[in-house]
């Protein structure tokens, strides 16, 4: 059974929003208040240039490729699956492990008007993250609907906010910038940590490839949606921070974890609490919900290549979505939101993003060899995002990177027990004939360390050509 083409530009381009505008812009500027001080803002507008670079490399990758699996079906298509396998486990880690964060601050969002015992915030974390799942199983047209009401509702206080915190900006300009001095109060050692967590605030984008089976006219849409949603968010963020750290001093910031109830507080009174504390269930809800849309989507790709159980590509019957995907990511989910911390889950999520943006940013150079269609950077984009991925590795936490190379590590033997079960019918009928053994592998790029090889010829030969050498 295939999936139902029922998105449409506007859907998908709500899911983007939707899966970047989360829990974080409820909780970043708090703490990257404490690490950096005002100087936020300008980390705030690093990380959507990255943002919108990484954008573009899965906006033109999704171009080449209009295939559902994200990433994993980029890498894939480049290179083989193996590569393509590492790209998608790292993403799927990343994203299932994400989707605790929005459970987790919705419920401490809930006890501004309802306090919770430790049972209680158990049930509604489940409450939450089942419901979701619920809806997606109903069917991605439901959920695609569902995503735009949150996205529009969650949106709107924070329209509110930034309104109101403009008008105080002019009515009030020496108060406010005063809470912009001094600007580096704790210097800009942290720029690197700051960046990581910031960045998490931008991450979701990735998600509007994944459903690309169910897209309408996807090599169009996957794109121009992408690129939209990205641009959008780059600046309500930027705008919505410059309204947080002009109107609350970051000491102040520094000391709760729930930043735009103070900033509502100090413009409407406690009436601006209560929007707040409401656009924070709201709107993590929506990028729950997107991100438990687009992250089944990624199971149910490699799954059905033969990469991961087989449970993870069984479609339901008469809702034709991958309803076994999304149950088992909402238990892990579930489970990870009762024993597990917001800020690790964070720095953890980023490191494992990165490393699957990583290979994707490599897999468009050798997406766009030989292509007619010359989209505008492409030569050069991939090259930027490679040192940009490198970089967000390297400013994530010790801890994370020995973990998230061994759980990456982990799912080679994953691939090794699933992949070869895709392939035994396709190798007994080629191994009739000396002749059929050698035609495949003059067809078939070898994997592991020949294609390896393979690969860093095609880069090298990419690099004399973009310093002009033939």
């Amino acid at each position: 059974m295939n999936l139902k083409r029922e998105l449409s530009y506007f859907d998908l381009t709500n899911i983007v929003i939707g899966s970047i505008v989360g829990s974080d812009i409820y909780i970043a500027s708090a703490i990257t208040a404490g690490l950096i001080g005002p100087f936020s803002i300008i980390v705030w507008l690093a990380a959507g240039i990255i943002a919108i670079l990484m954008a573009l490399v899965f906006a033109y990758s999704s171009y080449y490729v209009p295939k559902v699996g994200g990433s994993f079906a980029f890498v894939s298509k480049a290179f083989d699956d193996f590569y393509g396998f590492l790209a998608g486990w790292s993403m799927w880690i990343a994203e299932v492990l994400s989707l605790p964060v929005f459970a987790i601050t919705f419920t401490n969002y809930l006890q501004y008007f309802i306090h919770l015992d430790f049972l209680q915030e158990v049930l509604v974390k489940g409450l939450f993250l089942f419901g979701l799942t619920f809806v997606n199983i109903l069917g991605v047209k439901a959920s695609g609907k569902l995503n735009d009401v949150l996205t529009l509702l969650k949106l709107s206080p924070l329209f509110l906010l930034i309104i109101v915190g403009l008008m105080y900006f002019v009515n009030e300009p020496n108060t406010f910038l005063s809470n912009y001095s001094p600007f580096t109060p704790l210097g800009i050692g942290n720029f690197g940590t700051a960046l990581v967590l910031i960045f998490w605030a931008y991450a979701g984008f990735e998600l509007g490839t994944l459903p690309a089976s169910e897209v309408k006219d996807p090599k169009r849409t996957i794109p121009k949606a992408i690129i939209t949603g990205i641009l959008f968010v780059t600046l309500f963020y930027l705008a919505t921070n410059f309204v947080v750290y002009g109107t609350i001093n970051w000491t102040q910031l520094t000391k709760t974890s729930a930043p735009l109830i103070l900033v509502g507080t100090a413009l409407l009174g406690s009436l601006g609490a209560v929007i707040m504390s409401s656009g924070a269930m709201l709107s993590v809800s929506g990028s729950d919900e997107s991100g438990i849309l687009g992250t089944a989507r990624l199971s149910y790709a490699m799954s059905i290549d033969g990469l991961f159980p087989k449970i993870f590509a069984k479609i339901h019957p008469k809702y034709g979505t991958p309803y076994m995907s999304l149950i088992i990511q909402g238990m892990i989910a579930f489970v990870v939101s009762i024993f597990s911390g917001i800020t690790g889950l964070i720095s953890f999520s980023v490191f494992n993003l990165a490393f699957s943006f990583l290979l994707t940013c490599f897999s468009l150079i050798i997406l766009t060899k030989n292509k007619e269609k010359g989209l505008p950077g492409q030569n050069v984009i991939p090259w930027i995002g490679i040192v940009v991925c490198l970089y967000l590795i390297y400013s994530t936490s010790t801890l994370d990177k020995i973990m998230g190379s061994v759980l990456i590590s982990l799912g080679i033997p994953i691939y090794i027990f699933f992949s070869p079960k895709a392939d035994i019918n396709h190798l007994k009928r080629l191994f009739i004939s000396e002749e059929s053994i050698f035609s495949r592998r003059l067809e078939r790029k070898e994997k592991f360390l020949a294609n390896f090889v393979i690969w860093i010829n095609e880069l090298y030969r990419k690099l004399r050509l973009l310093f002009g050498r033939p």
